[in-house]
């Protein structure tokens, strides 16, 4: 599909300021023409595609079998998404019809680090002490703590982000257990961490962070009978998807003090509400109201992956995309229903 002598028209929907500040500072190197649409890619806002030839989208747009044919009959050959998941996406119902691509990997250490960061701030209750403090308040009750050191980390997922977290884990002295289906034994043996089946890494860690693809394996892998096996008072961190995690389930074990803290960057049902102010409207979402009423519960709105060089990455590897499909090249991020 070469477009060589055709400006390409691409719908950015979903979009906030600072993706526009990022990929107009990388579209210059792009010979393209992006329009910004607030609102999300649905049905209502599909026929605003028109006209376009690709459509960028983030991770709350679903993109179903209907808006599939919406989207092919309005003349989209190409569904660029600007982020490493695509759940969110029907990629039987595109198959031969419309092209999907994604952003496979943009800061690894963007999301590694802001994992890590729930887990010390919530063992170390910094976000309790810095409301106290800022409230004249400067006594150390109820503050108390954990050494990190020597304790043992359990990693489910060990692809590049994972991998990140067991470095960053080792640098602290902690002893590191994984999961993947895929194990890479090389890493393991160079970084000296080891790989076991999730039975043991429930039952032997302190801590367990979520690094691993949504599938219908993984789906709501963190459950009653898993956090069952866990250690009283476990930590979960959670910076991958929040269907990995049966938020009930985990509400109770909060409840119980079976988990001692849990860390979201992620929720099941984030996408009534992460990315969107609502501090002026009654949260109708009750389990995320439970969730958020316990003081060892830390809630980021999918913060991972926000740092300044994971924004430029994105924004280059999603144009890249876009200039290798309509180049006829190969598509390195492209998604397959067969791989899905």
């Amino acid at each position: 599909m070469n477009t060589k002598h055709s400006l390409i028209n691409i719908a950015f929907f979903d979009a906030k300021p600072y993706d526009i500040e990022s990929f107009n500072k990388v579209l210059k190197d792009f010979d393209y023409k992006i329009t910004y649409f607030k609102g999300h890619l649905t049905a209502e806002t599909a026929p605003l595609t028109k006209g376009f030839q690709v459509v960028c989208i983030f991770v709350n747009d679903v993109i179903d079998k209907d808006l599939v044919e919406i989207l092919v009959s309005n003349g989209v050959a190409l569904i660029a998404m600007r982020a490493a998941g695509y759940n969110n996406i029907d990629l039987k119902a595109s198959f031969n019809k419309i092209s999907v691509v994604r952003v496979p990997a943009y800061s690894p250490y963007a999301i590694a680090e802001h994992a890590v960061m729930l887990m010390l701030a919530l063992n170390r209750k910094i976000h309790r002490a810095y409301y106290r403090t800022r409230d004249n308040n400067f006594t150390l009750n109820g503050l108390v703590g954990f050494d990190m050191h020597g304790k043992t980390a359990g990693i489910i997922g060990t692809g590049r982000i994972g991998k990140v977290a067991i470095n960053i884990l080792k640098g602290f002295g902690m002893k590191v257990l994984a999961y993947d289906l895929f194990p890479d034994k090389e890493f393991e043996k160079t970084v000296g961490f080891e790989y076991v089946d999730l039975d043991t890494l429930y039952r032997e860690s302190d801590i367990i962070s979520l690094h691993c693809p949504l599938t219908k394996e993984s789906y709501h892998l963190i459950n009653k009978t898993t956090i069952a096996q866990m250690k009283h008072g476990i930590m979960i961190i959670n910076t991958g998807r929040g269907m990995l995690i049966d938020s009930k389930a985990l509400i109770e074990g909060l409840k119980t003090g079976k988990v001692g803290y849990a860390g979201l960057d992620v929720y099941e049902e984030e996408s009534d509400y992460f990315f969107q102010d609502f501090s002026n409207k009654v949260m109708t979402d009750d389990v995320l109201a439970r969730l958020l009423s316990f003081n060892n519960v830390m809630i980021t709105s999918h913060q991972g992956f926000f740092t300044r060089e994971a924004l430029e990455s994105i924004a280059t590897t999603t144009l890249q995309n876009v200039q290798d499909f309509f180049g006829e090249r190969k598509l390195t991020n492209e998604i397959c229903y067969k791989s899905a």
